[in-house]
């Protein structure tokens, strides 16, 4: 742990996610809808564990956000999909997710121990790597209409197909997201937002969400200069 760490003297509750802490689980339940009357609503099915920044003792504010949103998406794998005996029943941790990048060789050795950010583009790598799950990366150019036009339709048909967490990421808006729900009506779209940016011990849902940190956020809100990708991790197919 760094030494900025362990001077805020944090308390982590005892125990860390890698040695099986009860992380906040389905932290979106509860929230209400953002449109008292929408046309389509779609959202994750099944469980999983929000991961934020310092959540198992490493503080990785500033960088680890990619990995955080990956971490979430594993615990979605791991509650829900049948995995064989050689795959890990936990998310794996920053350091083993650097070491995958450099065993695939998309990262030099020198990335292992460091604090070089990830996309999404990484996190095909390392679903794929850790649980063999293929995932498909959309890119799309911008902000507002085409973010209407393409995401918001690739998210829905995610969501009723494979039921598995999303990771968002841009250029202009570098921001790591987990997406688990998509929300559209006459006034336009809205996303339901895990933001693993968070820093601090675990919350009670009501207060991650009085507090921002699971929210639905409109897509006209984004950034509109900013394009965006989706890492859409197919787990229909496990």
């Amino acid at each position: 742990m760094s030494a900025a760490a362990a001077s805020e003297k944090i308390d982590w509750g005892g125990s860390t996610s890698e040695g099986g802490e009860a992380l906040s689980r389905n932290v979106h339940s509860g929230l209400p809808n953002p449109l008292t009357s929408h046309s389509k609503l779609s959202l994750i099915k099944g469980d999983y564990l929000y991961h934020h920044y310092g959540c198992d003792g490493l503080d990785d504010r500033g960088w680890g956000c990619g990995y955080r949103t990956i971490q979430t998406i594993a615990s979605w794998i791991c509650h829900n999909c049948p995995l064989s005996e050689s795959r890990s029943r936990l998310p794996p941790s920053l350091p083993q997710l650097q070491q995958a990048l450099v065993l695939v060789e998309d990262k030099p050795q020198s990335f292992s121990g460091s604090r070089e950010w990830i996309g999404t583009f990484e996190a095909a790598l390392a679903l794929d790597y850790f649980y063999g799950v293929p995932c498909k990366l959309v890119h799309v150019r911008g902000g507002g209409a085409e973010l209407e036009r393409v995401a918001v339709k690739e998210l829905n048909r995610h969501f009723e197909e494979h039921g598995s967490p999303v990771m968002m990421g841009g250029d202009r808006d570098n921001s790591s997201k987990g997406i688990v729900g998509v929300c559209s009506g006459e006034k336009g779209s809205y996303l339901l937002v895990l933001d693993p940016h968070y820093y601090g011990c675990e919350l009670a849902r009501e207060e991650l969400h009085r507090r921002g940190w699971v929210a639905w956020k409109g897509v006209a809100s984004l950034d509109q200069s900013s394009f965006y990708n989706l890492c859409l991790p197919q787990t229909s197919r496990k």
